[in-house]
């Protein structure tokens, strides 16, 4: 998330009240998780395996409990007891949960030609562009953002919060989400959807895709243009789908991966990692189709293989 305006190292630092190390004029422009970091951002880090990670990456200002750290050149270090506090406290800090009063939000942006059936609920800042149709009891929270030309079917929610949560010796803590829920024009949503908003970054539908009904797209996750998911496709967070792709009924995608443009994977498949561009997929765990056939076609022979064997025992 891009604050609304940029604040110096020592201004982030008094609002955790924690010690920094790094010059005080330092400026963070952003707040994310370390998924989607960019140049400006601030992150948090409380376990040694993702250090180096964390330190090497785009983000330019981290939170971390290790006060032995050494900024890298051009960085800034937060120390902090309870990073995961300190961080989730800047991100209800800058992005306040606020209530709505009505249903459709004084502050909300609605373009000309666009029709909102009964029940539809708009929230606050959320955008709605020009000749769009939400069908009965749509649900768009907070800041999500809505191009022209798009449909949405009835009992759809846009932008409801991330599903992301921290184990601690308590139990499950939750993230305070802070992103956005971006659909792109000329987009179609069929009933009982649900695109969630990112963590921290931006969830996006690309232009002219089309979702069939009763289909999960997960935080922080990235769809491209023209892509088409049938019924029961589920989505997990953090995953990028390149232009074109087709996925089937009830495809299930794991989190933190990327499908290549133009990829098909055929009904019930699941996918636990990357593919590549321009194939056809099939079973789960996924593979090219084509060999995925082949085992099934050569798995029939296999009880008459094993009579044969246990024979000539």
């Amino acid at each position: 998330m891009k604050l609304s305006k940029p604040h110096t190292l020592a201004e982030i630092a008094a609002i955790v009240d924690c010690r920094f190390v790094g010059d005080a004029h330092h400026v963070v422009s952003g707040i994310n998780e370390i998924h989607r970091v960019v140049p400006g951002d601030i992150t948090f880090v409380d376990h040694p395996k993702y250090v180096e990670k964390c330190l090497n990456s785009a983000a330019t200002t981290i939170i971390t409990n290790d006060e032995t750290l050494t900024p890298p050149a051009g960085k800034a270090l937060i120390f902090s007891a309870n990073p995961f506090e300190s961080y989730n406290f800047l991100a209800k800090f800058f992005m306040p949960f606020e209530p709505s009063t009505q249903a459709i939000s004084p502050s909300a942006t609605i373009g000309e030609g666009t029709l909102l059936q009964p029940g539809v609920v708009v929230g606050n800042h959320a955008v709605i562009g020009k000749n769009c149709i939400l069908h009965a009891n749509v649900v768009v929270y907070d800041y999500s953002v809505i191009g022209d030309n798009c449909i949405i079917h009835s009992n759809s929610v846009i932008g409801g919060d991330a599903f992301y949560v921290k184990k601690t010796e308590t139990g499950y803590q939750r993230w305070h989400s802070i992103g956005r829920a971006v659909i792109e024009d000329d987009v179609e949503i069929g009933s009982c959807c649900t695109i969630d908003r990112g963590v921290s970054s931006d969830t996006i539908i690309g232009k002219g895709s089309k979702l069939d009904n009763q289909i999960h797209v997960g935080h922080d996750s990235i769809i491209g243009k023209n892509c088409l998911f049938a019924a029961q496709v589920g989505i997990a967070g953090v995953v990028d789908i390149e232009d074109d792709v087709i996925l089937w009924g009830q495809v299930g995608v794991s989190k933190d991966l990327t499908i290549g443009r133009g990829a098909v994977v055929y009904a019930q498949s699941g996918v636990p990692k990357s593919l590549d561009a321009g194939k056809v997929y099939f079973g789960s765990p996924v593979g090219e189709a084509k060999h995925k056939m082949r085992e099934l076609a050569a798995a029939q022979y296999l009880p008459e293989l094993i009579r044969r064997m246990k024979e000539q025992e």
